[in-house]
C-alpha cells in the first residue's frame, strides 16, 4: 500500500528532497512519527511518501499534483493544507482568499478523482493556536477555522475521510501550553506532531486499513 502525504510545512517537517524510502525522507514531524509506526508493524505492507513543501497554499498543491502525486500513483493520499492560505495573506498579501481555496481544492480533488479512480483521501483539518508568530494578528488568523469548515464539507462531497484535529490540539494545549502542541502558533512541536500522528492513524487503521 502506498501511502502519500501532501501538504505544507507542517507535513514537509525538513524532509530530504532527493531520496525516499529513508529516514530522512519523512521529515521530523507527524509522517515521520505515522511511518515509524507503520514500517514498524508491517514493512512489507507500506509505502511512505513524503510530499509537502514549506510555504505551500493549495494553488501549490494544485500547480504540482500530477509530478508529486499522480505520476506517484499512491492508494492512499493525505492532505493537510490551509493555514498558509491564510497565513500569506497577514503577512504579505499573498494568500488565497476563502472561495478560491474551496474552488482550487474542489478542483483538486475532482481532477485526481478522475486520473487515480481508485485512491482513498485523507483531508486533515487545518488549525491555529496563538503563538508568538500568530498572536499579533489572531484575529486573522482564526480564518483558519472556517477553511476548516470549507475542508469538511469537500470531504463531504468527495467521498473522502476527514481528519478533524483543531480540538484535538485545543484540548493539548489547554493541558500542556500553546507552545507544547504548535512551537509557534502554526507548526507543531514533538507532542503535537504525536498527536496528529495518533489521530491519523486512528483514523487510518478503522475506515481505510481495516
Amino acid at each position: 500500500m502506498k501511502i502519500l502525504f501532501y501538504g505544507d510545512s507542517i507535513t514537509d517537517a525538513s524532509r530530504a528532497r532527493d531520496v525516499d524510502f529513508v529516514p530522512q525522507s519523512y521529515g521530523t514531524g507527524y509522517v515521520r512519527a505515522v511511518a515509524g509506526k507503520l514500517l514498524f508493524d508491517a514493512p512489507e505492507k507500506y509505502e511512505i511518501i513524503n510530499r509537502g513543501i514549506s510555504g505551500n497554499r493549495v494553488v501549490d498543491l494544485y500547480a504540482r499534483i500530477k509530478c508529486d502525486c499522480w505520476n506517484l500513483e499512491p492508494d492512499v493520499l493525505s492532505i493537510l493544507i490551509g493555514v498558509n492560505d491564510v497565513w500569506h495573506e497577514v503577512g504579505h498579501q499573498n494568500g488565497v482568499e476563502i472561495e478560491r481555496f474551496e474552488n482550487v481544492y474542489r478542483m483538486l480533488l475532482s481532477d485526481t478523482k478522475k486520473r487515480l479512480p481508485n485512491v482513498k483521501i485523507i483531508l486533515c483539518e487545518p488549525f491555529v493556536l496563538k503563538g508568538f508568530a500568530t498572536e499579533e494578528n489572531y484575529d486573522k488568523f482564526l480564518a483558519v477555522k472556517d477553511y476548516a469548515k470549507v475542508v469538511k464539507k469537500l470531504a463531504a462531497e468527495f467521498g473522502c475521510e476527514f481528519l478533524p484535529l483543531q480540538e484535538k490540539i485545543d484540548d493539548y494545549a489547554a493541558k500542556h501550553g500553546a507552545a507544547a502542541c504548535l512551537r509557534d502558533g502554526v507548526h507543531p512541536a514533538i507532542g503535537g506532531a504525536q498527536l496528529i500522528a495518533e489521530e491519523w492513524l486512528k483514523l487510518f487503521k478503522e475506515k481505510i486499513d481495516n
